[in-house]
């Protein structure tokens, strides 16, 4: 990939059709969408995948009360068990195969299985939970994956300067910070686009 192509050249996610993948799909690339608990994963990939996503979700029970923190989240009633599986093509040719993973430290056992050939990580924050999100990076950095960092924003979000944000999460000044709906499509693809072009600048070589 030369460029990560803008959001109005991507597929329509909204179209959901063929499980086949297009005839100008070029180059097959692996993303792990992660955060913790509650921060929108699931909703993120179900916004653009361009097939039905395969979800391995369970009803909460009164069993997780002592493991899963609702606080800011007491709508939610169902959690991820393994994976949450999407798919997006890129004008381009650059399709994304999107693997979300649990956010609950009970799950670590299967990071490595998950992220195994993975070439990047979009990492979900929520401002209002902000220290709930050091887990996931810190899985993500142990791993070596390049990342960016999506604010999935909420009704009741508090609002922060960038440097606060970047301090907070301890964020090296060339990691990507943008700000997501995972409910709108086209927010939820110019977080993954900001992911790629990471991903490209990283691997093309600086002009001598």
């Amino acid at each position: 990939m030369a460029s990560a192509p803008s959001s109005a050249k991507s597929a329509p996610a909204s179209a959901k059709s063929s499980v086949h993948l297009p005839d100008t799909a070029r180059e097959l690339v692996k993303i792990l969408v992660t955060g913790p608990f509650g921060v929108g994963k699931t909703t993120l990939i179900d916004s653009v995948s361009e097939i039905r996503p395969l979800h391995t979700e369970e009803q909460l029970t009164e069993a997780s009360v002592a493991v899963d923190d609702l606080a800011g989240v007491r709508e939610k009633t169902t959690t991820t068990v393994a994976i949450d599986f999407g798919r997006i093509s890129l004008k381009g040719g650059a399709v994304l195969y999107l693997f979300g993973t649990p956010g609950q430290e009970r799950f670590r056992a299967l990071w490595d299985d998950i992220a195994y050939g993975a070439l990047g990580a979009l990492v979900l924050v929520d401002t209002r939970r902000i220290d709930e999100s050091f887990d996931a990076l810190g899985l993500v950095e142990e791993s070596g994956l390049p990342y960016a960092v999506a604010l999935n924003t909420f009704p009741d979000s508090r609002s922060y300067t960038e440097e606060q944000l970047r301090c907070s999460l301890d964020l090296d000044a060339d990691t990507p910070m943008v700000i997501c709906d995972a409910r709108d499509t086209h927010s939820s693809v110019d977080a993954l686009l900001a992911l790629v072009q990471h991903l490209i600048d990283r691997t093309v070589p600086e002009p001598r």
